[in-house]
C-alpha cells in the first residue's frame, strides 16, 4: 500500500532489508523483510473485518498488528495497553472492533484474540484496500472520540516532515514514546516505515537508552518536553546526542530553558511541531529555516492556517494578537467516528478544522500556540493573557523547577491568574514581582501555589483541569 511504500519494496529502503537490526522495539528486532512476512501472514486472519484492535504497548507485536491492519484494508484500532476497563470497553463497543491482534491481559474482554507468531494464513495477500487507523482522543471532555485517520492523510503529514525536516532513509530514527498516540504510532513507527530507514523504540524514555543509541548511531531523536527535560539535567548523556542530525520535540510546549540547554550541550537547535489527532501534524519548524524557543513554525505542505477573534473576524498576523487556531489541508482526518455531531461542532461552514488552541502568527507566518483556548486563555479584568506567556516569565525565577499558570473564577476580576509551581525555597512576592516587572502589571499572578509535582498525562502534558478544580 502507497502509505507503507518503503516496508513493501516500492521505493529503496536506506538500509538492507534483511538487516536484522533494521526495526528494534524494546531491545526485540526484525529487519524490514521479517516485519512484511510476519504482517502479510495475518492478513488472511482478519480481512473483512470491520475493524481490529491493539493493545498498543511498547512492543514488537504493536508494529506487527498495526501494520497487518493497513496492509489488510481493516481499520485498525490503537488502545493503551494500561486504559481502564471502562474506557477500553467504549473504545472497543464504539468501533465496532471485531478481534484483538496481539497478547493482552484483558480479562473481561470477550473477542477473538489473534495470535501476531502464530501461523500464516495461507494463500491470502494484501488486496491493496486504503488503510486507516482509528485513534481516541483523551476524553477530556467526555468519553473518548475516535477520529479517522485515512491512509492518505496519514502519508500527507509523513511527507509534510520529511520535507520540514530532511528526513530521508538513511537516518536512524530514535524514540521511546507511547503507540497509542500520534507522535509514537504514526510520526515514530510509520514515519519511519515510509521513509525506509533504521527504527530504535527504546521501550521506555529513559535518558541512558537514548544515549545508548546514539552510540549506535542515532541520528533523529523524537521526545516530548519531559524527556528532554530528564535528559538536560544530565549533561553526560545530553552530551553524547551531539552527533544527531536532528532533535525533535512536541505533543506539548518545549520549556524556554530546556530548549537553551538542548542546544548548549548537544550544538542541536531543537525542532518543534504542533498537531492533534483530529489533524496529525499541521506545523513545524524547518531544519532549514530558523528555529526559535516556543515557536512552531510554519504549516506543511498541503496545510492552510487562519486565526479567528472572538468576533469571528480574521486576527492579525502581527506576533501579538492571539485568535483560535483553523487549519484545513491534507493532514486533517475524516471527523470523529460515530459522531456527526461532534465532527460538525468541529468543523467551520466554510471547512476548516477548529483546534481549540489559541495562537499568534508572525508577519512572517511563523505560528506561536498560546495553549488551549479553554484553559490557556485567561480573561482577567477585562484583559486577555495567555498562560504560556506568564509561564515562561515564571519559569525565569531562581528555585522554579516547574510552573502551571491556570485562570481561577474570581467574582472582582472574572479569572484570577494563579501559578502552581514546583520547587523549593521559591518566594511568592517575589514571583509575582518578576512577572508584573518582565511583562506587565495586569499579567502578574495574583497567587502563587507551591505543589510538589503537576498531574500530567502520558505524554507529559500538563492537566490543567484539574489544577483548577482542586
Amino acid at each position: 500500500m502507497a502509505l507503507l511504500s518503503a516496508l513493501v519494496g516500492d521505493t529503496d529502503t536506506g538500509i538492507d532489508r534483511d538487516d536484522p537490526a533494521g526495526i528494534t522495539v524494546d531491545d526485540v528486532m526484525m529487519s524490514y523483510d521479517e516485519l512484511l512476512a510476519h504482517a502479510s501472514g495475518l492478513v488472511g486472519h482478519i480481512q473483512g473485518a470491520r475493524a481490529v484492535a491493539v493493545c498498543a504497548d511498547a512492543h514488537m507485536d504493536t508494529l506487527l498488528g498495526v501494520v497487518a491492519g493497513l496492509l489488510a484494508g481493516v481499520p485498525v484500532v490503537p488502545i493503551a495497553h494500561d486504559a481502564g476497563p471502562s474506557e477500553r470497553g467504549h473504545i472497543l463497543r464504539d468501533s465496532a472492533a471485531e478481534m484483538v491482534l496481539g497478547a493482552h491481559d484483558w480479562d473481561e474482554v470477550d473477542l477473538p484474540t489473534i495470535d501476531v507468531h502464530g501461523p500464516p494464513a495461507s494463500s491470502v495477500q494484501a488486496n491493496g484496500a486504503p488503510g486507516r487507523l482509528i485513534m481516541y482522543t483523551s476524553g477530556t471532555t467526555g468519553a473518548p472520540k475516535g477520529v479517522v485517520l485515512p491512509d492518505t492523510a496519514l502519508a500527507a503529514c509523513l511527507d509534510g516532515l520529511a520535507d520540514a525536516w530532511q528526513w530521508a532513509p538513511d537516518d536512524h530514527l530514535v524514540h521511546g514514546l507511547p503507540l497509542f498516540h500520534v507522535h509514537g504510532l504514526v510520526l515514530g513507527m510509520l514515519g519511519g516505515l515510509r521513509r525506509g530507514c533504521r527504527i530504535t523504540h527504546t521501550g521506555r524514555p529513559h535518558p541512558d537508552r537514548y544515549a545508548a543509541a546514539a552510540a549506535r548511531g542515532g541520528s533523529l531523536f523524537f521526545g516530548v518536553p519531559t524527556v528532554w527535560g530528564r535528559i538536560v539535567a544530565e549533561p553526560t548523556i545530553a552530551r553524547s546526542l551531539s552527533g544527531a542530525r536532528a532533535i525533535v520535540s512536541g505533543s506539548a510546549a518545549l520549556p524556554v530553558s530546556t530548549f537553551a540547554a538542548l542546544t548548549d550541550l548537544t550544538g542541536v537547535t531543537p525542532l518543534e511541531r504542533y498537531g492533534m489527532t483530529e489533524t496529525l501534524i499541521t506545523l513545524s519548524t524547518r531544519i532549514d529555516g530558523e528555529r526559535r524557543p516556543g515557536h512552531v513554525g510554519w504549516p506543511l505542505a498541503g496545510v492552510e492556517t487562519r486565526l479567528r477573534s472572538d468576533d469571528g473576524t480574521e486576527a492579525a498576523h502581527d506576533s501579538t494578537t492571539i485568535g483560535t487556531l483553523e487549519v484545513r489541508g491534507a493532514t486533517v482526518g475524516d471527523g470523529y467516528l460515530n459522531r456527526d455531531d461532534a465532527t460538525a461542532a468541529a468543523t467551520t461552514a466554510d471547512g476548516w478544522f477548529i483546534t481549540g488552541d489559541s495562537a499568534t502568527i508572525g508577519p512572517d507566518g511563523t505560528h506561536r500556540i498560546v495553549g488551549r483556548t479553554s484553559v490557556d486563555i485567561i480573561k482577567t479584568g477585562g484583559y486577555k493573557v495567555g498562560a504560556g506567556e506568564v509561564e515562561a516569565a515564571v519559569a525565569e525565577v531562581p528555585g522554579v523547577e516547574e510552573v502551571a499558570v491556570v485562570g481561577i473564577p474570581d467574582a472582582d476580576l472574572g479569572e484570577r491568574i494563579v501559578a502552581f509551581v514546583v520547587g523549593d525555597g521559591v518566594d511568592e512576592a517575589g514571583v509575582i514581582g518578576h512577572v508584573a516587572a518582565s511583562l506587565s502589571v495586569h499579567k502578574r499572578p495574583r497567587e502563587v501555589r507551591r505543589v510538589d509535582t503537576l498531574p500530567r498525562n502520558a505524554l507529559g502534558k500538563v492537566q490543567k483541569a484539574q489544577l483548577r478544580d482542586s
